[in-house]
Formats: C-alpha cells, structure tokens, sequence
C-alpha cells in the first residue's frame, strides 16, 4: 500500500507540471472524469504526461499483460451505397475492382488457414441493398462449416441495419437468426464520429449516432457482445470527440456489452478527402491515452497495429492500449486507404513484438479467454481480470 500510495503521490506531481494535477488525483481515486476533463487532455501539451496518467488506469487493470489474438479478416464485398467521402475501399457495381464473394469463396479462405491456429475471423464488408437476406445466412453457416470452432466477429451497426432492412424484420428477430447461424459477437467499426456536424459533411448516407448507439444496445441485449470505435484525425473537432466518447461511456453504463475501445486512424489516401491529413503518430497516442482516461467502463483499449507503424503500436503499450489486435491475414479496408503495415503477421512476430514493447504476451480468443500466457501464473481458459471497481 505504501508503494502504490508512493506511486501515486508521484504520478500526481509529475501532472501538477503540466497543470492536470486535479484530473490526476481524480484518476489515481477512480472517479469519472468529465467532458471538460476530456477537452484538458486532449489539448494539453505535455502528452507524455497525460500517456502516463492513462499508463496507471491500464496497469491497475492489466498489469503487463498485453493481449493479442490469432485471427483473419474476410471482407466480403466492397459493392458500398454510401459513398462515405473518407472510404477509398467501397465501389459500385461495373467499377474496376468491385467484388462479392459468395458465401463458399469466404469459406475457403477460412479453409485456406486450417493449418494455422486462428480462433476468430473478421467479417465486415461495404453495404449493397441487392444482397438478400438469406446471403447472410448463408455466410455464417459456410465459414462456420468450413471451421466449426471459430468464432464469427461479423456485421457492424451500419451492415445489421441493412441486414434487418432488406429481411424486412425486427432487428431483435434478426438477430436471434443470425446467432442461430453463427453469429458470436459484433465489431465495433462504421461509428465514425457521432456529430451530425461530421456526418453531415463526409458520411451523411450512413446511420447517424443515435442510430448506431440503438443498434448497439439491440446487439448488447441480444446477449452479443462488440467492441466500439472512433475514426479520428479528420475534421471533427476535439468537443466532437469527447461527446462521442461520453455517449459510448453512457451506453456502457446501461449494457456492459462493449469489451474494447479502438480508436480508428483516418487514412487519407485513394479517398476524396485525399487533402485532408491523418493523424500523426502523437495524435494516435494521446488518442489511445485520452480513451483510456475517459472511457472508466470498458475494460480494454486496442491499439489496431494494422491502421499504425508496429512501432507506434508497441509504444501504445505504454499509453494505455493493452490489446494489439491479431495476425490479420488479408486486411483491405485499411489498405485500399493507403496503410502501409503488412497484410497479416505470424503469430511469434505478434509475441515477440510485444515482448520488445516490455509486455507480456498474452493469446486470447474473442471473448478474451485465455489460450496462452507467456506468464507463468496466467493459467489457460481463464478471463483476463479486467476489473473495472
């Protein structure tokens, strides 16, 4: 106790240099930090400060575990109708490039990695109003032959609201049908930002905030857990941030159903905000930082290697990421926009990248079981501990 009170007196002077001593004492008593906290950390400019106030919340919930996952992505169509102006993956039908898989194509890429140990595969894809429901259906049934024990992470808000559209059913029945077929949890991707400012602006076809944040509780009370995200770096401003951070927070309170935060760099490149410029590798850190001060009620924070330099990444593991995603395989989304890390890793790169970042590795499956702990005392098919109390 007297160590962890010595700790913490300190953490507390080092935030008195750069004027946060208020929000640090807040933080090392657990107490909820307001917009106005929020606003604070995002401009000040001692961002290693802030980093190591969002270093403390992580430790206390992970330690030095860092977790990671073996898994592959299949992105099954890029045939997109909302013409999001930041989005260079999506195209319509006749242009160079565009593509559906059909549901046995996606299930033999999911064959194509039988020889690896992957536990979960990622499917999330542009949004074609011509794809019938039973399509759907279909996909999950297929990848779930092709490998009876993966877990299926598939269907953002925005693809479960045109799911639901063209079965011209409850969402709720949907997705009962959808579990029933294969289902086993949602990711967290087409928030974007919640201001209907921004939307307005760069996505105004897509489901606004409220929308998405209902689709959410709908998934979360059909007994799915997701992850949540932001795509920053654009031209929201730092109050649209930390409106859109309080509301995820909100809706936690009610669900519990979000797992993991990720924040999503804005990649300009092949899109028509082409002139618009990302985020830098500090703007991805205090991004980490800021979301994991903020954001009290869920438990993990994702530093998405695929979207950021390796490195960038593994410095996240000291700004308060404690998840770093998986071995990818075949990511396109990201990639169409111009990111520049590999299209999928091996899974002793993954550990040995972390154990460089002075973690350690943890392997987990989507539900954050353990498979395997280069801690001797994390014993296998055990819950990470993240303690939120």
């Amino acid at each position: 106790m007297i160590a962890r009170d010595s700790q913490a007196s300190r953490l507390v002077e080092l935030a008195r240099s750069a004027g946060l001593a208020d929000i640090a004492e807040r933080v090392v008593a657990k107490e909820r930090l307001s917009l106005d906290d929020g606003a604070r950390l995002y401009r000040n400019p001692e961002l290693h400060v802030v980093g190591a106030l969002a270093n403390h919340v992580r430790e206390r919930l992970h330690g030095d575990l860092a977790y990671f996952n073996v898994n592959q992505h299949v992105n099954y169509t890029n045939l997109c109708n909302k013409l999001c102006r930041f989005c260079a993956f999506q195209r319509l039908p006749g242009q160079e490039g565009a593509y559906l898989w059909s549901p046995e194509e996606c299930a033999a890429k999911v064959r194509a990695q039988l020889d690896q140990p992957v536990t979960e595969v990622h499917m999330v894809a542009g949004v074609w109003p011509k794809i019938p429901y039973e399509y759907y259906l279909d996909l999950l049934r297929a990848v779930k032959a092709a490998r009876p024990s993966i877990h299926v992470k598939a269907f953002t808000m925005v693809e479960l609201d045109q799911i639901a559209r063209v079965a011209k059913k409850p969402l709720e029945i949907v997705l009962q049908e959808l579990k029933a077929a294969g289902l086993g949890s949602v990711p967290g991707g087409g928030a974007e930002v919640f201001s209907e400012r921004v939307r307005a602006e760069t996505y105004h076809l897509k489901i606004s905030g409220d929308e998405w944040l209902a689709i959410a509780r709908k998934v979360h009370q059909a007994g799915l857990r997701s992850n949540c995200t932001m795509l920053h770096g654009h031209i929201e401003t730092i109050e649209e941030r930390v409106d859109h951070l309080d509301r995820l927070r909100r809706l936690q309170d009610e669900t519990q159903g979000f797992q993991t935060y990720i924040p999503l760099s804005f990649h300009p490149d092949h899109s028509e905000m082409a002139d618009v410029p990302g985020p830098t590798a500090l703007d991805e850190l205090r991004e980490l930082s800021v979301g994991r001060l903020m954001l009290d009620n869920i438990p993990l924070i994702k530093a998405y290697w695929i979207l950021m330099d390796v490195a960038v990444a593994q410095l996240a593991l000291a700004y308060g990421a404690d998840d770093v995603d998986g071995t990818v395989v075949e990511e396109k989304i990201y990639h169409e926009a111009g990111a520049t890390t590999p299209q999928e890793v091996q899974r002793a790169e993954l550990v040995q990248w972390i154990r460089d970042a002075g973690r350690i590795p943890v392997e987990r499956d989507t539900l954050y079981n353990v498979i395997w702990s280069a801690d001797p005392t994390r014993a296998p098919a055990g819950r990470p501990a993240p303690v939120l109390a």
